[in-house]
Order: C-alpha cells, then sequence, then structure tokens
C-alpha cells in the first residue's frame, strides 16, 4: 500500500517539475529571441514623415483612488501635442471622494481650454472592462490612450507611439512600464525586479519572434477600429486587456512593442494590494486560456505561433504546479526508500532554476539596471533572487487559488489595488482609506505551510535526507515573509 501511495506521489511530483522545467525552457527560447533577434529601428524615418496630429482619445478609468487622481490628471494634461486634437475622458465609477476630485479637476481644466469630461456610471456593470465599453460610445478619437490611476506618463508619449499607426496593419502600441517607487522597500524591488523580465525578454522576445503579445492593460495606443473590430472590451474575464488583445491578433492585426519608450507608474507598496493584483492576473489569465485556446488553434497562425501562445495563456498555471510540487514533496521524504529512487533525482528542480538566474539576470542587470555600477548591479542581483525565488513561491497558494478559480468559471469581483502616492522612502501607505483590516483564512493558512515546511526541513536533516533542503528552505522563507506581510500590513 505504501508503495502505491509512493508511487501517485512521485509520478504527481515529476509531473510538476516537467511542466516547470518546459514552462522555463520557452521563457529560455523567448531570452534567445530577445538576444539573438535585432529588430530594425525605423524610428527616424516615422517622426519625419508623421507630420498631422490625428484626434485622440485619452480615457483614464479610476475606482476609489483619491491619493493618486490629481496626479495622473495633471500629468496628462501636459502631453506634448495640441490640446485641440485630444480629448481627455476620466472614466470614474468611484463610490468615495475620489469622484468629486474627478469632477472638480475636469471643470478647472476646461476653464482652461481643454476638452475633458468626468463619466461616471451609477452601477460598476462589467468594471473596468464594462467602463471602457461604455465610454466608446462618446470617444472620438481615431485611437484610443489608455491609462491607468497610478501612471505618470512623459510628456513625448503621443508622439513616441502615434507615428507606428503609420503601418495600416498595426492596431495597437504598447509601451514598458517603469517604477516610481521601486526602491521604497524590498517589496517594490521584489515587483520590478519581476516585471521586468516581463517588459524586456517576455514581450520584445515574443515580438522578435513573431509570436503573440499583449495589452498591459494601461499604457498603451489602441486604434479604434481594431477595437470594434475585435469584438470591443467584454467583461467574462479578469483579464480584459489579454482577451481583447489577442483576439485582435487572432483578427490579422499586430502589436507593437516599444521598450525605449518608459511610462513610469507605482508600484502596491502593501501586500494586500498585491495580492488582490496577482490574484486578478492570475484568475484573469487562467478564465483567458479557457475562453481563447480553443480559438488559437483553430486559426490561421502557425504551429510554434500556437504553442507559444498556449504556454503564454497558461502562464498562471505554473503556480498551481509550483505549490504541488512543494506541498507533496513532504510526504515524497518518507516513501524515497521503499521505492528506491535516488535522492539526487529530488534536486532536478535546479534546473529550472539556472534558466530563471539567466533570464533575470539578463532583464535586470544587462537591461534594467544597465546605468548603474557593475558591481553594484551584480551584488544586488545575487541577494534579491533567491528572496524572489522564496517569495514567488511563497505566493503560489494563493495565486493557485486564483488559477483553479478561473478555470471552474467561478466568477468574483474586479478588485482593484490601491495606491497611495508613493514615491520616497518617507511616504506611508498606512492611510485611514483602502487599508486592509481582516486576517483571511488564505493568511492563516499561509501560516500554517510555514510550519509544514520547517518541519519538512528538520525531519530531513534529522533523516540524513538533504535533497530537497534547499527547496523547502525556501518554501519556508516564501510563506513566512508572505505571512509577516499579511499580518504586519493590516490596518486596525
Amino acid at each position: 500500500m505504501m508503495e502505491v501511495l509512493g508511487q501517485i506521489v512521485f509520478v504527481i511530483y515529476i509531473c510538476c517539475l516537467g511542466y516547470i522545467g518546459i514552462y522555463c525552457l520557452f521563457q529560455f527560447h523567448l531570452l534567445y529571441q530577445y538576444l539573438t533577434k535585432v529588430a530594425i529601428s525605423n524610428k527616424g524615418e516615422l517622426e519625419s514623415q508623421w507630420e498631422e496630429h490625428p484626434f485622440v482619445t485619452i480615457q483614464l478609468p479610476v475606482f476609489n483612488e483619491f491619493f493618486v487622481l490629481e496626479r495622473l490628471i495633471d500629468t496628462v494634461i501636459k502631453m506634448d501635442y495640441p490640446k485641440s486634437r485630444f480629448e481627455i475622458h476620466i472614466l470614474d465609477d468611484s463610490t468615495d471622494e475620489t469622484l468629486q476630485l474627478s469632477e472638480k479637476k475636469a471643470a478647472e481644466y476646461r476653464a482652461k481650454g481643454f476638452n475633458i469630461e468626468c463619466i461616471s456610471r451609477i452601477d460598476r456593470k462589467g468594471y473596468k472592462a464594462g467602463a471602457l465599453k461604455e465610454a466608446m460610445l462618446k470617444a472620438k478619437g481615431e485611437f484610443i490612450v489608455i491609462f491607468d490611476a497610478d501612471f505618470m506618463p512623459e510628456r513625448d508619449f503621443l508622439k513616441s507611439t502615434l507615428p507606428h499607426f503609420r503601418d495600416p496593419r498595426v492596431g495597437i502600441v504598447q509601451t514598458r512600464w517603469g517604477h516610481l517607487n521601486q526602491k521604497y522597500s524590498l517589496l517594490t524591488e521584489l515587483q520590478a525586479f519581476q516585471l521586468n523580465v516581463h517588459f524586456t525578454v517576455e514581450q520584445k522576445g515574443r515580438q522578435r519572434g513573431q509570436y503573440l503579445l499583449q495589452f498591459n492593460g494601461t499604457a498603451g495606443v489602441w486604434r479604434t477600429e481594431t477595437i470594434k473590430d475585435a469584438g470591443g472590451w467584454e467583461a467574462d474575464t479578469l483579464t480584459e486587456d489579454l482577451d481583447l488583445s489577442y483576439r485582435a491578433q487572432l483578427k490579422g492585426w499586430r502589436i507593437v512593442y516599444l521598450e525605449d519608450v518608459l511610462s513610469p507608474a507605482e508600484l502596491p507598496a502593501e501586500i494586500h494590494g498585491l495580492k488582490s493584483q496577482q490574484f486578478r492576473w492570475m484568475k484573469g489569465g487562467a478564465e483567458t486560456a479557457k475562453k481563447l485556446l480553443p480559438q488559437v488553434w483553430a486559426s490561421h497562425l502557425s504551429v510554434q505561433q500556437k504553442v507559444h501562445a498556449t504556454v503564454h495563456l497558461l502562464a498562471s498555471s505554473i503556480f498551481l504546479s509550483v505549490f504541488l510540487l512543494g506541498f507533496i514533496s513532504v510526504p515524497l521524504l518518507f516513501l524515497l526508500n521503499p521505492l528506491g529512487v535516488e535522492y539526487s533525482l529530488m534536486s532536478l528542480f535546479l534546473v529550472s532554476t539556472i534558466f530563471v538566474f539567466i533570464i533575470y539576470y539578463v532583464a535586470n542587470v544587462k537591461v534594467a539596471w544597465k546605468g548603474d555600477n557593475k558591481l553594484k548591479s551584480v551584488s544586488k542581483f545575487i541577494f534579491i533572487f533567491p528572496i524572489f525565488l522564496a517569495i514567488s513561491m511563497g505566493l503560489s497558494f494563493h495565486n493557485s487559488l486564483a488559477v483553479i478559480q478561473g478555470f471552474l468559471g467561478r466568477k468574483s469581483a474586479f478588485v482593484r489595488t490601491p495606491k497611495f502616492d508613493i514615491k520616497t522612502i518617507s511616504d506611508s501607505f498606512r492611510k485611514s482609506k483602502y487599508s486592509h483590516r481582516k486576517i483571511s483564512k488564505v493568511t492563516i493558512t499561509e501560516g500554517m505551510l510555514a510550519i509544514y515546511f520547517l518541519v519538512a526541513m528538520v525531519f530531513g536533516l534529522r533523516m540524513g535526507n538533504t535533497s530537497m533542503f534547499i527547496l523547502h528552505s525556501l518554501l519556508f522563507v516564501g510563506y513566512s515573509t508572505i505571512f509577516y506581510y499579511s499580518i504586519t500590513h493590516l490596518r486596525s
């Protein structure tokens, strides 16, 4: 009986390990595309040809963004573009004082000659996607620009993006996210560390490999015709941006990703905001995969494009594999001897770690931090990388729940990620509004998982089996840290 149970657990472990390994191989292939295929720059040619100023609609979807709303509007108003050639629509469904701020700022800038208005709805039907869909009825622009509340785009944003629409096949232009408060804390440093990979190796690698990319929900421009042709915004997933951008590409439209155009934004400064963001992204990714994978495989795309699109859409499920791998590795400690399995086989996860190490090194040290002192950058990377691995593992239970809900079709509200106008270490997220006040069952479970892996470390040492000690150490540190942040970031 024990031997049969051991075989079942071992097979699950190997399947999880294999899935993680395959995913890392595809990520490494994107790195290969990123490093070996150099795109031909036609920026100068585009700028010299683009003399007219097409009419643009700038949409600012916001909900209860009291601390950053005014900053957003004041920044967008300063766009280096004729004021007669753009309109600003503040899509404000707020239920607090934010709505009054929106109306006040709109009136202030209308008095100065700007075409700006606040559009609010009685209910939040469809959440962000619903607001964008309804606002399309009032949009007059040939192009639609979208900024979330925490962004502070550069003045030349429109001049840097619009010329790429000279190509009639281009339907979307996406820019790279910057990080206004990266140095605020270890938590924000770790988020920037991960996002730097997506906005270099992943996005640019997919573009150079001619695979499907994604619109990231903000800091990008849409051709209005593209939105309509792709079927418009839909609220049946929590990642309406990924959904619509894939539908647009399946219709034949292209996405241009501009790695050199930076759009600074504020990272979540506290763990509950980060968790809500992660939950939305992971669940929405699973919902979109379930919705669109049949269309992807029935499309005109090449087999290679379909495979990469599948890996992309299923990316959130990597957390489910990480969680299962870690959880069943503990009973596997006691089942290895009956199975006669070599302990060294249990360390195969280190191979995937090497791939991840190289990818993150290039994205951060070689690209995002290239202006910094080289020795300082390498030292910083060596310090952050193992912590990043641990925290990612610590989020795997929380994110796995999101993925499971997404695939099961369980609906939930679009939970916003609160921002607090944080730029320097002296700023605080501990404000009276938008604070998390309850200890959730998920947080309690994360604390129990920390103890679970601590016990596994102790038993592994006592049994003389250290094959999984590094894995269990990372899991213990990850869950302990997430639990610690979840408790200390509460506000009574």
